[in-house]
């Protein structure tokens, strides 16, 4: 795990060639910075638990809450429906352990609860997903952007922050790209995945240690026979597994005209996120395609009993797409049109081997569409989990991907968002 360090300038008093408190076109009592998921909670949140704040959301793009609208292909992956606050924990490769506390705090009924509360009902799909009736993930951005009008939220689009700069006295003067400094008493970093540059270098220099953020939640791009031409077809149930390692995920598989994806994928690039990032060699992952199959050449064996007048290639013991099925088949040289009975024993066992263990070279990644996430961030140890705010500087606060978690696909990543954008936006509040 690497760490970026720098010289710290936390105490450092404002020089006389810098921007000075006179020189800020005007003071707020909470900035914001960006307006995502966990921004907007946050803002709303201390709004509405001391509405005489002066709160200010600054994001640097043109629009707001993009993520929130183009997540889960438009439809918007709220958050999960897992109740339990151990449980939840367990889908978060990094900050399970500090995120259960936050969790008992604000947890996915709390999220579903406020939505309910403004009109915006949420249903859960059968994976636990949870998104809102309608579909849409507009009725959750107008909801949000709603609830910060009614709270008297400003926004302000097209104003980047180049530079936090704590002051002696108290508070902090933002240094703004092609606009006055602004001054204001609490500081939220929520401005999403770091990129390592200008930001981790500007918390690094503020006394905190960064994460080097990567890449999590992507795509393997794979080429082989076994796949080629099957892209759109899916497997209800496989264990997806890292070469080299102990990390395996089970969940649905999708192929693509790139290789492999689906949430047993997106899951297992989350947890071996590192050890992807940090190889230098071939990648290599595994494909069980039959996950809860205890023993496939048993079933293989009792199947081709109970139907050895049947063709193969038109009947199959396991849930698998008729196209892939022959297509490993095929792999076994099991001719086309030839029966159960015709199978000999070193074809099933070569067909045992491709279902329970099919090796895919790795080529490469692709980041999936609708998830990109970051691994890495501000480091866990030097974050108050009760009030989001960092030990290292006090007045300033860092929620959703600014921090060193992230989470599998699923909806847990906004729910990550909500929990700590609501313990910021609370904590801030309550320290005026």
């Amino acid at each position: 795990m690497k760490t970026r360090h720098l010289q710290s300038e936390a105490s450092a008093a404002i020089k006389p060639n810098e921007p000075s408190p006179e020189r800020c076109r005007e003071n707020v009592d909470v900035v914001v910075v960006g307006g995502g998921a966990a921004g907007f909670f946050a803002a709303i949140t201390a709004k509405e638990h001391h509405p005489g704040l002066r709160v200010l959301i600054l994001e640097k793009g043109s629009e707001v809450l993009v993520k929130v609208r183009i997540s889960g292909g438009g439809r918007c992956n709220v958050t999960h429906a897992c109740f339990d606050a151990a449980e939840l924990t367990t889908h978060y490769p990094r900050g399970h352990r500090e995120l259960l506390g936050p969790f008992h705090r604000w947890q996915p009924s709390n999220t579903v609860q406020w939505f309910e509360e403004r009109d915006v009902a949420l249903k859960t799909e059968e994976d636990g997903r949870m998104f809102p009736v309608s579909d849409r993930s507009s009725s959750i951005v107008t909801c949000l952007t709603e609830a910060a009008r009614r709270a008297d939220v400003k926004v302000r689009t097209g104003l980047e922050v180049r530079r936090v700069r704590p002051l002696t006295a108290g508070g902090f003067i933002l240094e703004l790209r092609n606009a006055p400094p602004l001054r204001c008493r609490r500081v939220l970093w929520s401005a999403g995945g770091m990129k390592a540059g200008p930001t981790t270098d500007m918390f690094s220099r503020l006394g905190h240690h960064i994460v080097e953020p990567i890449p999590s939640l992507f795509t393997f791009k794979v080429r082989d026979p076994l796949i080629e031409g099957l892209q759109g077809l899916s497997v209800e149930e496989v264990t997806a597994q890292l070469v080299g390692t102990k990390i395996r995920c089970e969940g649905p598989l999708l192929i693509t005209h790139w290789g492999l994806s689906g949430p047993a994928i997106l899951r297992l690039s989350a947890w071996a996120a590192r050890e992807l990032h940090a190889s230098k060699g071939s990648l290599a992952c595994t494909i069980r395609w039959i996950a809860h199959v205890d023993d496939p050449m048993q079933a293989l064996k009792t199947f081709q009993s109970r139907n050895n007048k049947k063709q193969v290639s038109n009947t199959s013991p396991f849930s698998l797409p008729k196209r892939l099925w022959q297509r490993m088949l095929a792999s076994v040289n099991h001719p086309t049109g030839k029966t159960w009975c015709q199978m000999n024993r070193a074809q099933l066992e070569t067909l045992t081997n491709i279902l329970m263990c099919t090796r895919f070279k790795v080529i490469g990644k692709s980041r999936n569409k609708d998830e990109f996430v970051t691994c890495g961030g501000v480091h866990l140890r030097e974050i108050d989990f009760k009030t989001m705010e960092s030990k290292i500087l006090p007045g300033l606060y860092f929620a959703g991907e600014a921090l060193d978690v992230d989470a599998e696909t699923g909806g847990f990543n906004f729910q990550a968002a909500w929990t700590t954008g609501y313990l910021a936006g609370r904590a801030m509040a309550q320290r005026f």
